[in-house]
């Protein structure tokens, strides 16, 4: 999870992570959803899909990347977004 409030204006935090399969991709998305929605935290927008490699989830200030592996290393949000400040990383 990166922290970039200092550095963006249309969103306070990135989480970002990887996922080994199109089915995992999407287990991930809508347990996000689910669980957030629980707790009044609605989803904004909802853009790309499993094929893709690549979902993003806006709950507004939070966005959040799903990736497929290849696509999270071609991407590289990290680095792309590298003067962010890390909150959380799980390996």
């Amino acid at each position: 999870m990166l922290d970039i409030r200092q550095i963006s204006s249309f969103a306070d935090y990135f989480v970002i992570c990887s996922a080994d399969s199109d089915r995992q991709i999407n287990a991930i998305c809508d347990e996000i959803d689910r669980v957030l929605s629980k707790n009044g935290v609605h989803l904004y927008r909802r853009e790309g899909d499993a094929d893709s490699g690549w979902v993003i989830l806006d709950f507004s200030r939070v966005i959040v990347h799903v990736f497929a592996q290849s696509q999270r290393e071609y991407y590289d949000l990290e680095h792309l977004w590298s003067k962010a400040t890390p909150v959380v990383r799980i390996l």
